[in-house]
């Protein structure tokens, strides 16, 4: 029996969880994988009726599932910490020590970014510390307002986090096309970059098959929009790792497909890259695609851990159902140039199932 934890968050999160959680029964009955599912309110619901956006016991019910499917939140909009206003997607990845957050930006065949170049690459980005104030201090936020004119942002860079993304990035590149390539700003943060580097080029030399280089991070920007095609996996601290992310998947055709894992060696969750748009929220017009593809991931991150194949199964059906739905036009929903709901195209996308 493998448990899902799903937590449906705001704005179109719980229309986008729902969908997800339509294709995950579709491939458990299709697969076996004998998948039971268990529900939690997170975000403005949880505030509500607990006091707090995220309390003790679902972070609790993370740390006991298989694995954990995240809603988008609107974290921005919530109340101060101290009134109950938590990001749950923060303290999930630190509850959970969710070290990896990989981020994958490939074109689908059909459709083409506002570049016109194809695109098929993996983020890697480490998860639990850099410029994000919220995740870096034992105690207390990372930024400080010294007067009312300055304000000082603190970043932290360990050995430890450094060694084991650069460690992700190594393995997932022995499955692709054998690149790693490390983003830093070491010119300028000579200290903290240059001890991330420092941690790459160590994991490096015990990886003499992989290609290794290092690329600073404002050209990097550039080389997405010129080169795409020169780079497989990146490796690199949160902050620019998130930026460069969010650049890629939208050169790879829409940040609405755009699929993420936050992993550890023992926890993980499915997360789309995406925000919680509140905007369309309840209007039946969000594009699943990103979150549905992020528990695709899910999946095959539990056929690692368990070592059973029909979970990888489930998960390469999903991805080819989503490439096959992606080549009817009128099928896509509006962000891709579609007239079809977000029911309307997980419908579709279930009878590509079939």
């Amino acid at each position: 029996m493998t448990q899902i934890l799903l937590l449906p968050g705001d704005g179109i999160g719980p229309e986008i969880v729902e969908a997800s959680h339509q294709v995950l029964q579709r491939v458990s009955a299709l697969y076996d994988l004998k998948l039971r599912y268990r529900w939690e309110v997170i975000g403005f619901q949880s505030l509500e009726e607990h006091g707090t956006t995220l309390t003790e016991e679902t972070l609790q019910a993370a740390r006991s599932a298989d694995g954990t499917i995240l809603g988008p939140v609107s974290h921005n909009e919530y109340p101060p910490r101290a009134q109950g206003g938590l990001n749950p997607s923060a303290e999930l990845r630190k509850g959970l020590d969710l070290y990896a957050n990989v981020r994958p930006a490939a074109t689908p065949v059909g459709l083409k970014g506002p570049t016109g170049r194809p695109m098929d690459l993996v983020v890697v980005r480490e998860n639990t510390e850099g410029f994000y104030a919220d995740r870096n201090m034992l105690s207390g936020p990372a930024e400080h307002l010294v007067t009312n004119d300055v304000a000082i942002a603190l970043r932290r860079i360990t050995r430890n986090a450094s060694l084991r993304i650069a460690e992700s990035a190594f393995n997932l590149a022995q499955t692709r096309r054998g690149k790693v390539t490390a983003v830093h700003k070491a010119n300028v943060l000579r200290t903290s970059c240059g001890l991330f580097l420092e941690c790459c080029r160590s994991v490096a030399a015990r990886y003499p098959d992989i290609e290794y280089e290092e690329q600073l991070v404002d050209s990097m920007a550039a080389m997405l929009v010129r080169q795409p095609e020169a780079y497989d996996v990146i490796v690199t601290t949160n902050m620019f790792g998130d930026i460069l992310s969010d650049l890629a998947s939208e050169l790879a055709g829409s940040l609405g497909m755009a699929p993420s894992l936050n992993s550890s060696n023992r926890h993980a969750m499915a997360q789309a890259q995406h925000g919680s748009a509140p905007q369309i929220a309840g209007k039946n017009l969000a594009n699943p695609i990103s979150l549905i593809s992020s528990a695709s991931m899910l999946l095959a991150w539990l056929a690692r851990q368990k070592g059973q194949p029909e979970f990888i199964r489930a998960s390469q059906s999903i991805d080819a159902a989503v490439a096959n739905a992606l080549t009817a036009p009128e099928k896509r929903t509006a962000d891709l140039g579609g007239r079809a709901t977000t029911s309307e195209f997980t419908d579709y996308l279930l009878s590509m199932l079939n």
